[in-house]
């Protein structure tokens, strides 16, 4: 398929409505870079006809928390991999974290990323600028000229703000600047060197453990903070149940915080961390199925507002080591979309059409986006899903260059088959 047609018609499928969580039979016109019509019937003119064959057409993927790792650790992904790999996962538009070598700390290299994505990338990149200088905790880094030179958030994930002075100073500009505050809530000192969630499986592999009280404790003071200063904070890649009751009340009392998901904190608990130990190493944790269970009910009542992935790619070696030394991180760009049917849809928790808004139009909202709706005139970023096409997942297919998932020979169902970025075909599952 050519990627250069100016106008495109997808008809014989259904339409993604994300907004009202329904799915209707239409059919949907590009024009150059944007939507130009949606109706019941259109006519073809001179357009490039896709047959959607039943398939479902949807917003593209908007992942809200992203490792590319680029500058500084290209040996595990690059912006055009990370961006190749979102592509093929049904994502349009990317954040990517700060905790590069060196972090995006200043103007200058939040707006180097932006022209390396401008030159080398297939999706939409937008930049998470670092909440303190050198991502040391210490001093802040300037809000503003970040948000000038292209940052959307600020976060130092990858370390929880130790200093509440700090977080208090981040939240202030977060109020100010009308861009949230991305926290990787993790008290480090009760962290420590613990690799697995603290319970049973660790005390059996004889590791110190990861309590979720390292989570939550840290998340309590940051959401008084928030609600002291009226900034937006955002609770990255919530894992324990306690952290969920701890924003669903927050919420009730009128806190501005959202919170995210991941995919596998979704679909997976510690459970299977004996059989494949560094390749279940993550962090957060995988948890206990009780702390799984609160995940689900809370994104079901609107508690956590998105799935994000927090693709964090590493090189095999960094994996296929012991469980104290293993990196932290899955890929997961690429698994998202049938990990989330898996986990909601496959299960029977939500059908669909219901789980697709937190993969669209509430990140884009989170973000301030113009993207992630089916509407005439938004811009054409674009996925057809089939949600049952089954295919294994293999390091060869995968287009990122981490290869390192907990998914890796296995079997799942639902598959991207197309993603259209600015009217533009960039991932073609029979090219």
């Amino acid at each position: 398929m050519s990627s250069n047609q100016n106008t495109i018609l997808f008809r014989n499928g259904w339409l993604a409505d994300v907004e009202r969580g329904q799915l209707i039979r239409g059919e949907l016109l590009v024009a150059g870079e944007r939507i130009a019509a949606i109706a019941p019937c259109l006519p073809c003119s001179d357009a490039l006809v896709i047959d959607l064959a039943d398939a479902i057409l949807s917003p593209g993927f908007i992942d809200v928390h992203t490792h590319l790792r680029e500058p500084g650790f290209e040996y595990k992904e690059t912006i055009a991999s990370g961006a190749r790999a979102a592509a093929a996962g049904g994502f349009t538009t990317i954040a990517c974290m700060p905790n590069t070598k060196p972090p995006l700390d200043t103007a200058e290299r939040v707006a180097w990323v932006k022209e390396q994505a401008k030159a080398t990338s297939v999706v939409k990149v937008l930049p998470i600028g670092a909440i303190s200088l050198e991502q040391a905790g210490h001093r802040a880094t300037n809000f503003w000229q970040l948000r000038d030179s292209g940052a959307v958030a600020f976060s130092d994930d990858g370390r929880g703000v130790k200093s509440s002075r700090l977080m208090l100073e981040a939240l202030e500009a977060s109020r100010c600047l009308g861009v949230p505050i991305m926290a990787h809530e993790e008290d480090a000192e009760l962290a420590g060197k613990g690799s697995i969630n603290h319970g049973p499986i660790s005390a059996q592999l004889g590791d110190q453990g990861i309590p979720s009280a390292a989570e939550y404790i840290m998340l309590a003071r940051d959401i008084y903070l928030a609600e002291m200063t009226g900034g937006h904070l955002h609770v990255c890649h919530v894992s324990a149940a306690e952290s969920v009751n701890l924003i669903r009340n927050a919420k009730a009392r009128g806190v501005k915080v959202t919170a995210e998901v991941t995919p596998h904190h979704l679909h997976l608990t510690e459970s299977i961390v004996p059989t494949l130990l560094g390749q279940a190493k993550v962090n957060p944790p995988l948890r206990s199925e009780a702390d799984q269970q609160a995940l689900l009910a809370g994104l079901l009542d609107g508690t956590i507002d998105v799935i994000a992935t927090d693709h964090a790619p590493h090189s095999m070696w960094e994996k296929e080591v012991s469980l104290s030394q293993a990196a932290f991180g899955f890929s997961g760009l690429e698994v998202a979309f049938p990990v989330v049917m898996e986990a909601l849809v496959h299960s029977g928790l939500l059908p669909l059409e219901k789980v697709l808004p937190a993969l669209t139009c509430r990140p884009a909202d989170l973000l301030g986006l113009p993207q992630g709706r089916l509407a005439v005139g938004a811009p054409a970023d674009l996925v057809v899903l089939d949600p049952r096409k089954r295919w294994r997942v293999t390091a060869e297919g995968l287009l990122s260059q981490g290869k390192n998932t907990p998914y890796l020979g296995q079997e799942l169902v639902g598959q991207v088959l197309l993603t259209v970025v600015d009217g533009r075909v960039v991932f073609d599952i029979r090219e």
